[in-house]
């Protein structure tokens, strides 16, 4: 039979009292950036929606200088190309070269809430001769 050293058998693996009180250390700081994580998506989001919104406003004010042109109504025109959460604060302004200013209220990170900043889109085309 052969002979057996100490060395052939791996001893456990006991962490030394100097690394004791580090253990779950990468869960408490894992659990520390999870606002932080949070926090950033939410502003990502947030810069999302507020282009998604001027860039709606910015369809609604054409179609809304569209309809002034060939004398219908602006407002009606904005309203039917306006998601619903965008046309609680919708106001449409009729110029007097053809255009249109539309201005709708920001929603803030869900479409159900209503911020008070509002943002504006301006088209003309240009009264028909």
């Amino acid at each position: 039979m052969p002979e057996r050293h100490p060395e052939d058998h791996p001893r456990p693996v006991v962490p030394s009292r100097r690394w004791r009180g580090q253990l779950g250390q990468a869960s408490v700081e894992t659990l520390a950036v999870v606002p932080f994580v949070f926090v950033v998506g939410a502003v990502v989001w947030q810069l999302a929606l507020a282009g998604h919104t001027a860039w709606q406003c910015a369809q609604a004010a054409r179609a809304a200088a569209r309809a002034e042109v060939v004398g219908k109504d602006g407002e009606s025109a904005a309203r039917s190309l306006l998601p619903d959460y965008l046309e609680t604060g919708l106001e449409v302004d009729a110029q007097s070269d053809g255009g249109a200013r539309v201005t709708v209220l920001m929603p803030m990170l869900a479409h159900r809430w209503s911020t008070s900043i509002p943002v504006s889109a301006t088209a003309s085309l240009g009264a028909e001769r």
